[in-house]
């Protein structure tokens, strides 16, 4: 039998009877690319920081600009068009309001609220939108500097991820540990 390449080989699919590492958390793959997001996310609050005296927290931004170019919404609503869960965005709404840039009030019937921006979002909110503007610009400059764009990998691993699904690849590695049991 002819040996195979090393460089086709899946080195998950290397034989189980090797002796684990004592913290397998010592070696990622995913945590490189969650450093590089943090860092990015501190770099943007620190733009907020600099320049706005009374500037949100950065994981606000795309709501209070969604709002504020879509109007009052549902939590529902809110979610759903910033593509997050019904229970994240409610928790979110909750800071967003105690921090004084949002504010709830009765919808269309009692049963539901709206989630509407305070005066306080509104000074800023051109100020959040020019630098929404320049953190893609800032980005789109990266890109081009890179031989491979982030935003193609990420539709790269989307399209993978549709011939077979995160959950799956996961659970066949799992099948195969004894640890797993």
């Amino acid at each position: 039998m002819a040996p195979t390449d090393p460089v086709d080989q899946d080195p998950l699919d290397e034989p189980l009877d090797t002796p684990d590492p004592p913290d397998p958390t010592r070696q990622s793959l995913w945590r490189p690319l969650r450093l590089l997001q943090a860092s990015m996310d501190a770099d943007i609050a620190r733009i907020y920081s600099e320049r706005l005296t009374e500037g949100p927290k950065s994981s606000f931004v795309m709501e209070l600009l969604r709002l504020h170019a879509d109007g009052p919404m549902t939590i529902a609503e809110l979610a759903e068009s910033v593509q997050r869960t019904h229970s994240a965005l409610s928790q979110k709404v909750a800071a967003m309001r105690t921090a004084g840039w949002v504010e709830t009030v009765v919808g269309d019937d009692a049963r539901t609220r709206r989630v509407t921006l305070t005066d306080k979002a509104r000074r800023v909110v051109d100020r959040l939108a020019a630098e929404w503007r320049a953190t893609e610009a800032a980005i789109a400059d990266l890109e081009a500097e890179i031989p491979y764009p982030l935003s193609r990998v990420v539709g790269d691993i989307e399209q993978a991820l549709e011939r077979k699904s995160f959950h799956d690849r996961i659970a066949e590695k799992l099948a195969r540990d004894p640890a797993w049991g």
